[in-house]
């Protein structure tokens, strides 16, 4: 066998572990190699405790080197064919990979005497460092995600956002620092002291842009009519970018604390890394779920506000297309907002109703009938054939009746 890799697949990610171009010759061969970044393998030995082969294990991982890869749902799918089997560290699973030279696709082996697996706390220390670089890359994604939306928002918005975000200022410094010191090479027990207590503000400001959320979604529902639903619509569409952003930020900071978290228990507690790296996990699936429900009960409220818009065209088509384009672009905010967690959306864009499509609906004519009342005269002439007449002092229905038509 010309040369061996070892695959690690945690919750997130994928570690590619073996000689430097093994590693590169296999990510570039299943196209993963542009998205990969490098894997400390120099972290591993601090998972060792006194009663390992501290020697032996760190001469092994000096002759590797390692990449890391996040995976989207599609590339989770292809490395599934590479056989990984569960190890006895909880979430990891593993596969032993050879070259052949021969052939074109790199095929199973049995583990050999070189494999990482020899040792489970060195195992368990690369699923520990692979938690680390997901964290990492999802407060990056985050914080591109924050000067996307700040360019969306309007000044009055802006200081609206960074009023809330003020609150944050002290705990965003000192985390900021910390990170510093840690790229740096700096005493990470230092660093960790900077932030551990800082942790219970950023969750604070979350819950506030959550709950936020969730009064958009109340002011969606609470609106009668479709000249009020274009206004709430419009409202929500302006105000969502600054809780989204709110929100981004809190998820930043939360990542960056889980990194310096993790460096705390691989320096103090390396027994207790596999079951702390587990419970981050699983806190950060909690907050993931509950950015699900919020944000789907507000496309689920607005959804219905446009269903109301559709319904009502003959008499508000311009108010029905205002709430149509702001529901699709709140919704195409959330999506952006949602990626960096990939989370992915089925959610198809709502489609306006054409005035002319809506006076040939007979039960677009008779909601039109029964808001206006005797106000609004429908009458069939020649066949199939509709016409409206109104006389409602509405300049919507009236000017945009005159456009659609």
């Amino acid at each position: 066998m010309a040369d061996e890799i070892e695959l690690i697949h945690g919750s997130e990610g994928l570690a590619v572990i073996g000689n430097p171009s093994a590693v590169e010759r296999f990510l570039n061969s299943v196209g993963l190699l542009p998205f990969s970044r490098e894997l400390p393998l120099d972290r591993l030995g601090s998972a060792l405790d006194t009663g390992s082969k501290i020697a032996e294990a760190a001469s092994n991982i000096a002759e590797n080197a390692g990449r890391y890869v996040r995976l989207t749902k599609e590339s989770a799918e292809q490395v599934k064919e590479f056989g990984l089997m569960p190890t006895k560290t909880k979430g990891i699973s593993h596969a032993m990979l050879g070259d052949p030279g021969s052939i074109s696709k790199w095929i199973q082996i049995e583990d050999g005497p070189a494999s990482l697996l020899m040792n489970p706390a060195i195992l368990s220390g690369a699923a520990g460092v692979m938690a680390q670089l997901a964290r990492q890359q999802e407060a990056q994604e985050l914080k591109q995600l924050l000067v996307a939306i700040d360019g969306k928002l309007d000044d009055v918005r802006r200081r609206q956002r960074d009023e809330v975000l003020a609150k944050m200022d002290r705990v965003s410094f000192v985390i900021e620092e910390a990170m510093a010191i840690r790229e740096h090479g700096g005493d990470r027990e230092t660093a960790w002291d900077k932030v551990k207590t800082e942790v219970g503000t950023i969750a604070e400001i979350q819950a506030d842009a959550l709950r936020a959320l969730e009064a958009l979604a109340d002011k969606a529902n609470d609106q009668s009519g479709v000249g009020a639903l274009a206004r709430a619509t419009q409202d929500i569409e302006a105000e969502v970018g600054v809780w989204l952003a709110v929100l981004a930020r809190c998820f930043q900071l939360q990542n960056e604390y889980a990194v310096l978290e993790l460096d705390h228990v691989f320096d103090t507690a390396p027994a207790s890394l596999d079951g702390h790296r587990i419970g981050l996990d699983a806190a950060l699936q909690q907050r993931r779920s509950k950015i699900v429900l919020k944000t789907g009960h507000l496309m689920t409220r607005l959804d219905q506000a446009g269903g109301v818009a559709r319904e009502n065209v003959v008499l508000h088509a311009r108010a029905a297309r205002k709430v149509i384009n702001s529901i699709n672009t709140v919704s195409d905010s959330i999506d952006d907002f949602h990626m960096p967690f990939a989370i992915e959306s089925d959610r198809e864009a709502l489609t306006s109703t054409r005035w002319r499509d809506a006076v040939r609906d007979p039960q677009q004519l008779r909601n039109a009938a029964a808001e206006a009342g005797p106000k609004v005269a429908v009458g069939v002439l020649g066949i199939g054939t509709l016409v409206v007449g109104a006389v409602l002092k509405n300049g919507d229905s009236k000017g945009s009746s005159g456009g659609d038509a």
